[in-house]
Order: C-alpha cells, then structure tokens, then sequence
C-alpha cells in the first residue's frame, strides 16, 4: 500500500479481471501501513483500513516480511477475524517458522492458504530455477504448490518462458481463488498434520 502506483495498479489489476492482494507490511518492515507487535489493536485496524482503502478491489492479503508479527497470537486473531467479516481471505507468505498466521485462519474458519516455495530469496537466474524446478515437484508430490515470487527480473523472465510450457507437463497453473478451493483450507504434511496447521 506505500508505493507510488498502488492504487493505479489495483485499478487496472481489477480492470483485467486479475485478483487483487494487498500486500500488507507486518514487522520488522516500517511505514505508516506496517503491523507492528507495539501498536494497539485501534491502531491495527485504522492501518488496515488505510491500506485496503489505497489497495481498492482488494480480494484478500498476505504478508509483507512479518517475521516480528506473524507469531503474535492476538493481533493475528484480530486480523483473520476482520478478514472473515469482510469477506477477504489470507495468504501467509511464511516468513516466521513460528508464524501462527494460518493456524488462526483455520480456526477462524477463513479462507486461506499458506506459501510452500519462495522463487527468488536469491534472485540470481539459476537459484530463481532451481526454486521453480522445486516448486513443479513438490506440486507432482503433493498434488499442488503455492509459490511466492517479487518482480525481479529474473523471476518475470523465468514465469514468461516458463508458465506457457506448464500444460504439456501436466501441470495447470491456477489462480488463488481456484487454490483455496483446492486445498479446502487443509495444511500441506510440510506445515501440519492430518491437514491441521501446528
């Protein structure tokens, strides 16, 4: 949401009938948006409000870092059962091994899903591939893959040349719509058991 064009690209995402995520900054990251574990609940929501409302046509929203805040029991129930008011879902973007983000989604009952491969931690050409590579199987082994990548240039030439060539391996690259549907809000083995999140 503190970006230049935010609101001008949700607009137009919306226009081309592309979902629409706020990306919402959580701790350590900074800014008069970002979720920070010292901020009153009042303060939380006016920052969500703020960000949803410079983010229009916004469908649901992940996790900007937040490895100081996805672990915080209360602000997150606060935040999955916002969400489950206003009809949006959530997507953790994992980057806490404690994070309680998703668990709380699932008690919440919300719509949600949780990231299982990072494409470009180290956006180099060859560790972007490597990730993609691991991410197509991890997707045969465990019948889907959530991936999360940034508009590096690495990323974007490797989703062009790449994302075209999915089909003939059997593999359909679907929306999150379509994969919150799919994985009925069930943890992957990687993030819980028995399809509960720990």
């Amino acid at each position: 949401p503190d970006t230049r064009h935010a609101s001008q690209l949700s607009q137009r995402a919306h226009a081309a009938g592309k979902t629409v995520m706020l990306h919402l900054p959580m701790a350590p990251a900074g800014g008069p948006y970002a979720w920070r574990p010292e901020l009153p609940q009042d303060e939380l929501r006016r920052r969500l409000d703020d960000a949803l409302a410079v983010v229009p046509h916004a469908s649901g929203l992940n996790n900007h870092m937040g490895s100081q805040m996805t672990d915080q029991q209360q602000p997150m129930a606060m935040l999955m059962t916002t969400l489950q008011q206003r009809h949006l879902f959530f997507l953790d973007s994992r980057t806490n091994p404690r994070t309680l983000a998703a668990a709380t989604a699932q008690r919440a009952g919300l719509a949600s899903l949780s990231r299982d491969i990072f494409l470009d931690d180290d956006p180099s050409p060859a560790a972007v591939a490597r990730q993609f590579a691991a991410a197509l199987a991890l997707a045969r082994k465990q019948g889907s893959v959530v991936i999360i990548g940034h508009p590096h240039r690495s990323t974007l030439e490797l989703l062009e040349r790449e994302l075209p060539l999915l089909g003939e391996q059997g593999i359909a690259w679907i929306d999150i719509g379509q994969m919150i549907a799919t994985r009925g809000n069930r943890a992957m083995a990687a993030h819980g058991r028995g399809g509960i999140y720990r």
